[in-house]
C-alpha cells in the first residue's frame, strides 16, 4: 500500500499572474532529480510609520546560513535550508517542505536609512526592519484652485 496526497481543493488554480509565474519555476516538478533545488520563500511586507518590515517564512535554518546584502536600492536575501539525513528506521513517503537555495530580492524605496536596517531570525521567521528617513519623507499639502 502507498500513501498518496489527496487534495480536494483546487490548488492549481493560480490566484494571480504573480503565482503562476512563481508556481511554474518552483513547483516541485521542476525540482525531480539532480541537486538543484531552490525555492522561494513567502513574505509578508508591512509599513509602518517610521518602517517598512520584511518577514520571510524561512523555518529550520541555522541564522549565521542567511546572506542580506544591500545594493544600491536593492535588498536581497539568500541562503540554503539544508536536507537532513534520512532515518534508516522510517521510511520517506512524503516531503512537502522546501528545501535548497532560495533567493528573494526587493527594490527599496528612496525614503529608507539603509545605515539603520536590521534583521532579526526567531521561530522560523527572518524579520527585515528597513528604517524610513525623515529627512528623505517626501510630505506635501497641495492646494487645490
Amino acid at each position: 500500500m502507498s500513501i498518496v496526497r489527496y487534495s480536494t481543493s483546487n490548488d492549481f488554480v493560480p490566484t494571480s499572474f504573480s503565482t503562476l509565474i512563481d508556481r511554474f519555476f518552483n513547483d516541485s516538478w521542476s525540482r525531480s532529480g539532480g541537486s538543484a533545488y531552490s525555492f522561494v520563500p513567502k513574505v509578508d511586507i508591512l509599513e509602518a510609520e517610521k518602517a517598512y518590515e520584511i518577514h520571510l517564512a524561512i523555518p529550520g535554518v541555522n541564522k549565521d546560513d542567511f546572506k542580506i546584502d544591500l545594493n544600491e536600492n536593492r535588498l536581497t536575501v539568500s541562503g540554503e535550508r539544508k536536507f537532513g539525513k534520512e532515518k534508516k528506521e522510517s521510511n520517506l513517503y512524503v516531503v512537502e517542505s522546501q528545501y535548497g537555495n532560495f533567493s528573494r530580492a526587493f527594490t527599496l524605496p528612496e525614503n529608507v536609512d539603509a545605515s539603520k536596517i536590521t534583521a532579526v531570525y526567531n521561530n522560523g521567521i527572518l524579520e527585515i526592519t528597513v528604517p524610513k528617513d525623515e529627512k528623505k519623507a517626501v510630505k506635501t499639502s497641495i492646494k487645490v484652485n
